[in-house]
């Protein structure tokens, strides 16, 4: 767990956004727009308990995650601030998305 990020009440990570810009409400999960409208370009492959994830830095100074053999093309997702992020680190954040995967739909849960 980064320590570093801010922390609110009972230690949950508290949103920030760059320029101190407010939080856009409509923001879901999803395909990343970016990788529908651009060829994906990876800083590297990461295979994680057989399922293969494009990895790459974002202009935040985060990093996203796209499934590559997952059942939806260019659904992933994002994690912010991750500045130097170990090979296991990425490793830790990809189960734990694949964790609240529903196998059915091959989407996150909407049970959390």
């Amino acid at each position: 767990m980064d320590r570093s990020a801010p922390r609110g009440h009972d230690d949950e990570v508290e949103p920030t956004y760059p320029s101190g810009s407010e939080p856009d409400p409509r923001a879901v999960p999803g395909v990343s727009p970016r990788a529908a409208d651009e060829d994906l370009t990876a800083s590297f492959i990461l295979e994680v308990d057989g399922e293969l994830f494009a990895v790459g830095s974002d202009e935040y100074g985060g990093t996203d995650y796209t499934w590559l053999s997952g059942p939806n093309p260019g659904y992933g997702f994002g994690v912010s601030p991750t500045p130097n992020r170990s090979v296991e680190g990425h490793r830790v954040a990809v189960r734990s998305f694949l964790a609240d995967i529903d196998p059915d739909t091959g989407y996150l849960s909407e049970d959390d």
